[in-house]
């Protein structure tokens, strides 16, 4: 049998957890100021003074309540290394969807290096329980009193900067952990947020057209929808004035309260039916999703050839800066849905399913919904998986479309394919008897990671490259192919949508860059934007190429949508004058 006393524990486990955080990546610096370093203390006290309290065995609780933090680290680093973020605190959700949804997260982290952690988690729970005395509870009272006092004196009023990387480098990974907690808890002025669907009024407006033409910039300079010439010059009742930050700044969102109620046509008003000139809109947020051509020469330009043609006949099109780096898809989602770019969210930037947006925000599907649309959102996925099946009704969908209405058939790898999304698409646009103007956003899921855990046949390489992979680049060629049916995808999209007999327009876009680390070693990663176009089934101008951050997107596609009603009052216009 062991017998330990609780302090000399206490202490070396202390210590144990400075040199453990050594081991993070990036690293944190030993000078950081005090009351971080409270924080650090305060938060092991407590933890090993709960532990303590219930099992009376200072040494079981020590080793515990270490391996749980070389847990964090080593889960940081996983992190880190794919997707160039820290461990937040947001994070510790992951933990269970990593038991709901194993294949999203533990090849990441490692499927040996989860099962001996687990087995030998298991052996030293029997061990500890087995061999050591135990002490004292009472004793428990003094960690946790001192921890306690530690932690209110290192709480104090920051605000972190919200850049993970830089605050665990600065605090230390604790303080961060701690500070983002409180930070998730703080209210948020819904407000403040400015995003550009919650205009008052925006939509009681009715009657003809009454606007006038968009200006054609910002003044940001950063791909706004109306900052290139002539991408949405005719914005209608979607565009205007740039719209309030909401943190005092001078960019802002192409729709605004008083330009949106200004303008009245054919978005604005009583619902109305597909015969009165509202388009059909259909967003697709593909998984992974960039033009991969860029990334290395060997790649064949036809592999996107689907994609190609709808560029070149595009109402806009281009670079898109998106909210997330490898993964993180709901950033993307949730900036592209509600308008509102990730540096008004603050802590919920990481994960806005998480809290913020189950509250309920107005987004795109609110405001079309609000015009007489219905809308559907579809992720061929389970509908719990960040919380979709409840985030979605309250952002304004009608219905949610999620794995349940897909069979097994129609996956193209591990999960369902972009084909088969496209075909749902089909169906809803030509249901039998229609006659709500639909607004179809759908999330694929074909492309998602792990991608190491696919195989290519020899013999498919030629289809997607025109020279021998070089050494590292194995990973390429599942997302190759994956990439290849997105692309079907699109001609498949393009083939529906000119068959409708009433104007619609489709907005496609990649979500974040793909995790593939081996590969971006050997040629080099790429920036981090994806890319989008805008494609109209009646309207195929061509476009330059102009970049745009992703929480202009929405209000873009709108704003193109109204270009013909625009068009039709100048034309009204300078016949009144005539």
């Amino acid at each position: 049998m062991i017998d330990v006393s609780l302090l000399p524990v206490a202490l070396i486990g202390l210590m144990l957890t400075v040199l453990v955080e050594r081991l993070l990546i990036p690293r944190p610096a030993l000078r950081r100021p005090a009351d971080c370093w409270m924080l650090h203390v305060g938060l092991w006290c407590v933890g090993f003074g709960l532990l303590y309290a219930l099992t009376a065995r200072p040494l079981f609780s020590g080793v515990n309540l270490l391996l749980l933090w070389v847990l964090i680290v080593l889960v940081s680093n996983s992190k880190y290394h794919s997707l160039r973020e820290p461990f937040v605190c947001a994070d510790f959700e992951y933990f269970s969807d990593a038991v709901k949804f194993p294949r999203l997260y533990l090849p990441f982290f490692g499927f040996g290096k989860a099962a001996v952690l687990a087995v030998g988690f298991l052996v030293y729970l029997w061990a500890g329980l087995r061999f050591e005395v135990p002490g004292a509870r009472v004793e428990a009272l003094l960690p946790v009193v001192i921890g306690l006092g530690l932690l209110r004196l290192g709480h104090r009023r920051v605000v972190p900067s919200f850049d993970a990387e830089r605050d665990v480098r600065g605090w230390g990974l604790a303080a961060s952990l701690w500070r983002y907690f409180w930070a998730a808890r703080a209210p948020v002025d819904q407000a403040g947020l400015g995003s550009p669907f919650a205009c008052e009024g925006s939509v009681r407006a009715a009657g003809a057209f009454a606007g006038k033409p968009a200006p054609t910039g910002d003044g940001d300079g950063l791909g706004s929808p109306v900052s290139c010439e002539g991408s949405v010059r005719a914005a209608g009742a979607f565009a205007g004035k740039p719209a309030p930050t909401g943190n005092g700044g001078g960019v802002g969102s192409p729709v605004d309260c008083e330009g949106s109620v200004r303008a009245a046509g054919a978005f604005a008003g009583k619902a109305a039916p597909t015969g009165n000139g509202l388009a059909d809109l259909v967003s697709v947020q593909s998984e992974s999703f960039f033009d991969v051509r860029g990334l290395w020469p060997g790649v064949r330009a036809e592999v996107l050839g689907e994609y190609d043609v709808l560029a070149s006949q595009a109402l806009a099109r281009g670079k898109l800066q998106v909210a997330a780096w490898g993964a993180n898809t709901v950033r993307t989602e949730f900036a592209y849905l509600t308008g509102i770019p990730s540096e008004r969210l603050g802590v919920h930037r990481f994960n806005p399913y998480r809290v913020l947006a189950r509250r309920g925000l107005p987004s795109i599907a609110s405001r079309l919904k609000a015009l007489g649309y219905r809308t559907v959102c579809i992720h061929p996925y389970d509908g719990g998986f960040y919380g979709r099946n409840k985030v979605l009704p309250a952002l304004g969908f009608d219905e949610f479309i999620d794995v349940r209405a897909f069979n097994p058939s129609q996956k193209a790898g591990p999960f369902i394919g972009d084909c088969a999304v496209a075909q749902k698409i089909r169906e809803l646009l030509e249901a039998p008897g229609r006659t709500q103007p639909l607004f179809i956003h759908a999330v694929t899921m074909e492309n998602h990671g792990p991608l190491h855990l696919e195989s290519v046949a020899e013999h498919e390489l030629p289809a997607w490259f025109d020279r021998p992979l070089q050494p590292g680049m194995q990973d390429l060629a599942p997302y190759l192919r994956h990439i290849g049916n997105a692309d079907r995808m699109l001609g498949m999209l393009r083939e529906t949508l000119l068959s409708q007999p009433n104007e619609a327009l489709l907005c496609f876009f990649g979500d974040h860059v793909p995790i593939l680390p081996e590969v971006y070693q050997a040629v080099g990663a790429p920036a981090g934007d994806t890319d989008y176009l805008i494609w109209s089934n009646r309207r195929q101008p061509g476009s330059q190429a102009c970049p745009i951050a992703v929480h202009k997107l929405s209000s873009a596609l709108l704003a193109h949508a109204q270009a013909p009603a625009q068009g039709q009052a100048a034309h009204s216009a300078v016949a009144g004058v005539a």
